[in-house]
């Protein structure tokens, strides 16, 4: 039996997909459950994050990888599926029917949407690919400054977006990339804490929709 599915897009690149990706994987991991990584973004970051993390800490056999083009996805899935409670695939930052491959092939869409306008605007032409595949979709709100204008502004825009909004996310945190760069999960570079709070909160929500 295939693991529930999470595609991880955005159009626009720099959005957090691969943080996003690398944090809900550890997390799940924390809980016990088998992860598989699908990386179909030829810029390859989460298979770098996954590299560094391995010569570190050893390779975990409840984490696998593997690399695949969009076109390749259900065959990759194939693979991995049988052995994994979730999967999460990382997709590259444009919206077309690279995307749409993956989106076909998911239980869910999550959107990440960070503290700029930018990718508001990013946002729109994804969503409508979701939706021509019928996928529910989630946006999640990433690098997030509350108190400020910018944030206010970009909480409003995403407001009004037609998709649902996660109550987790995830602020703007420097430790976000560290652990990026360490090939570490938040939860890992630091147990307790801001960032290891939202990211424990946004596995939950996750593993509620999917019921996981």
């Amino acid at each position: 039996m295939t693991g529930q599915i999470i595609c991880v897009a955005q159009q626009k690149g720099g959005a957090g997909k691969t943080t996003l990706v690398s944090n809900l994987a550890i997390a799940f991991l924390a809980e016990g459950k088998r992860v598989a990584l699908l990386d179909t973004d030829p810029q390859g970051s989460l298979g770098k994050w996954l590299d560094i993390r391995e010569e570190t800490l050893g390779v975990n056999a409840n984490l696998r990888f593997s690399t695949a083009t969009a076109y390749g996805i259900s065959r990759a899935i194939r693979e991995v599926g049988g052995e994994a409670d979730v999967i999460l695939v990382d997709t590259p930052p444009k919206a077309d029917s690279d995307v749409r491959w993956v989106m076909r092939e998911s239980n869910i869409v999550l959107v990440p949407v960070s503290a700029s306008q930018a990718d508001v605007w990013a946002t729109h032409d994804l969503l409508e690919l979701a939706d021509r595949a019928g996928k529910p979709t989630h946006i999640v709100m990433n690098r997030t400054r509350v108190g400020t204008r910018v944030g206010e502004q970009v909480a409003k825009s995403v407001a009004e977006l037609e998709a649902k909004q996660l109550q987790s996310s995830l602020a703007n945190r420097v430790i976000y990339a560290e652990a990026l760069g360490s090939g570490l999960g938040v939860i890992e570079a630091k147990k307790t804490g801001s960032a290891s709070d939202e990211v424990r909160a946004l596995a939950k929500e996750v593993s509620a929709i999917l019921d996981l």
